[in-house]
């Protein structure tokens, strides 16, 4: 099994990170829990929030990510895909 990441698995980690925090991450934590460089882990970010799977907001004057029904959906699509391909063998 290839140790690396591709793009899509990144993608679906970072909104499972937001969903398994009740929907909404600090940015510190999804640093840590995503495991990527900082300057990686903002593109991905930025594209999401483009993307409207995540979206950015101040709450207690604290910035958070927090998770929109979009972004769950892809997480459930993906789970599914995931589920096909492993029903081959692949």
């Amino acid at each position: 099994m290839n140790a690396r990441r591709d793009r899509l698995q990144i993608v679906n980690d970072i909104l499972i990170s937001i969903r398994d925090k009740n929907g909404k991450i600090r940015p510190t934590h999804l640093l840590y829990k995503s495991n990527l460089a900082h300057n990686k882990m903002k593109l991905y970010v930025n594209e999401l929030i483009e993307k409207e799977l995540i979206k950015e907001d101040i709450e207690d004057g604290k910035k958070y990510y927090f998770l929109t029904d979009k972004g769950i959906k892809f997480v459930d699509e993906y789970k599914k895909i995931n589920q096909f391909v492993e029903s081959f063998g692949l």
